[in-house]
């Protein structure tokens, strides 16, 4: 397979779950099952927040985006995957790698800065309730969903633009499923010391800095709902959090073992399985956290199957 290098723009092979030959199969099943969950459960949210009006408020605002970031985000790596899973074609180009590295990237980066911003919103509606509407007013919120994609495409640009700066060289194989950042590393012909500290400190302002203001928002919001007499009022507002803190547990603690963890000690296998999970697993529960015990949203899906019927 020969050796190559970023001048000479060669494909990549991915290799995939090549290793376990006898899961493809499986995997190819459970993968294509999830992967349709995820399109219909986010986009059943994303259509429910533009349609039903009670649903027109800053948390499904927030909702409807990281929905919407999760099919992207699934979308980005799935399809190449089931590819490879079917044997059809495991190559991908140069420019192609390129492309699914940063978007892969800028869309775990967007999503690493939105939790933050709807942390912050579960602060303002549990600890400042009377001015919430006026805290989170339509302007504030989609300043802080375009900050957000900012956010997250300049984090990527960033990493994607060292990475790509480097010259690789070696077999032009990825032990990988999709073009991730710690397995592209492991091609470099350099050494790759200062490069791998600047993109360290890249992931860490993107994953380190958003949880350590997510947990500070829940301190107050903790704070707050124990000042609270009434257990019905208690019981309402660790409802109203506990779905997004689900959501980021899963989240932080999936991309942290990923990304923050040196280079030495990543192994490829447990990466490989690990990125599952957050490439497939998270986006299509993400919706289920969601709406499972929200009445608003349980009541908008009755309103939309009663027009249904209807309209039959």
């Amino acid at each position: 397979m020969g050796s190559f290098n970023t001048s000479s723009r060669e494909g990549f092979i991915l290799m995939g779950f090549s290793d376990w030959s006898q899961l493809e199969p499986i995997l190819f099943v459970f993968i294509s099952v999830f992967y349709s969950l995820t399109i219909f459960g986010n986009t059943t949210i994303i259509t429910l927040s533009l349609l039903e009006h009670q649903l027109h408020t800053p948390m499904y605002f927030f909702l409807r985006h990281l929905s919407f970031l999760d099919l992207c985000y699934t979308t980005s790596t799935v399809p190449q995957l089931l590819i490879n899973l079917h044997g059809l074609d495991r190559t991908i180009s140069y420019e192609g790698c390129v492309v699914q590295l940063f978007s892969s990237l800028a869309l775990g980066s967007t999503e690493c800065v939105l939790l933050v911003v709807m942390a912050f919103d579960r602060f303002a509606a549990v600890c400042h309730p009377l001015r919430y509407t006026a805290i989170m007013h339509p302007r504030l919120c989609q300043t802080l969903a375009i900050a957000s994609w900012v956010g997250g495409c300049m984090n990527s640009l960033v990493q994607t633009g060292l990475m790509m700066a480097m010259p690789l060289c070696g077999l032009h194989l990825l032990n990988h499923f999709f073009c991730e950042m710690t397995v592209l590393l492991k091609l470099a012909c350099e050494d790759t010391e200062g490069t791998e500290t600047k993109m360290f400190v890249a992931r860490a302002i993107i994953l380190v800095v958003p949880a350590v203001l997510i947990l500070g928002s829940y301190v107050y919001i903790v704070q707050t709902v124990l000042k609270v007499r009434s257990v019905a009022g208690r019981r309402k507002a660790f409802g109203t959090c506990g779905s997004h803190l689900l959501v980021v547990s899963l989240f932080y603690g999936s991309a942290i073992y990923t990304y923050l963890q040196p280079m030495h000690s990543y192994s490829e296998s447990e990466g490989k399985f690990v990125a599952l999970f957050y490439t497939i697993v998270t986006p299509m529960i993400n919706p289920l956290i969601y709406t499972l015990r929200n009445k608003d949203v349980k009541g908008a899906v009755r309103k939309v199957l009663g027009r249904g019927r209807y309209l039959v």
